[in-house]
């Protein structure tokens, strides 16, 4: 436990535990570095998409991979291919508003969740998967649920990281 409370590793044994661990550390450090590092601590540019939790009403964070094309981001809903959607998604379907940080700056909209039955689904998905080195195809193989995407949409770029003053 760090001095915030924060539980940084569990020992147990099992792959998906080790990756867990990793995945908790990559997190702290890119929150706990404002961004300077862990956008790209796992080999992929990853984010930090701020949601508000469904049952608490507090904010919730988790590191994720993400996939850009143009101004659009994807992000991929796999809950380690388990056959239950991650808490981040259910929390953007029951409040679709949220916050991203890329790296340093800090990004406000809304997410929408792109269920497999939706047309741009394929295009996203070919997106995202070549991002994560086609890792998401193998979590899908493992899991009865289709995967859903979820695509923030930003309204606005807020830079935090650095305050500039025009007087």
């Amino acid at each position: 436990m760090d001095s915030a409370g924060t539980h940084l590793l569990v020992t147990s044994g099992s792959t998906v535990d080790l990756q867990r661990q990793y995945l908790r550390l990559h997190q702290w450090v890119y929150e706990r570095s404002g961004g300077w590092v862990g956008h790209r601590m796992t080999g992929s540019r990853s984010l930090l998409p701020h949601t508000t939790g469904r049952r608490t009403g507090k904010r919730r964070t988790t590191a994720l991979i993400d996939a850009r094309h143009g101004a659009d981001y994807v992000l991929v809903a796999s809950n380690h291919a388990r056959d239950r959607p991650p808490s981040w998604q259910l929390n953007i379907e029951a409040d679709p508003r949220a916050e991203i940080q890329i790296a340093r700056r800090r990004a406000t909209g809304t997410a929408r969740v792109v269920e497999a039955s939706d047309p741009d689904r394929a295009r996203l998905w070919a997106l995202a998967n070549a991002a994560n080195r086609n890792r998401h195809n193998g979590y899908q193989s493992r899991t009865s649920r289709p995967i859903p995407l979820v695509a923030p949409v930003i309204r606005a770029v807020v830079i935090d990281a650095l305050l500039v003053s025009f007087f």
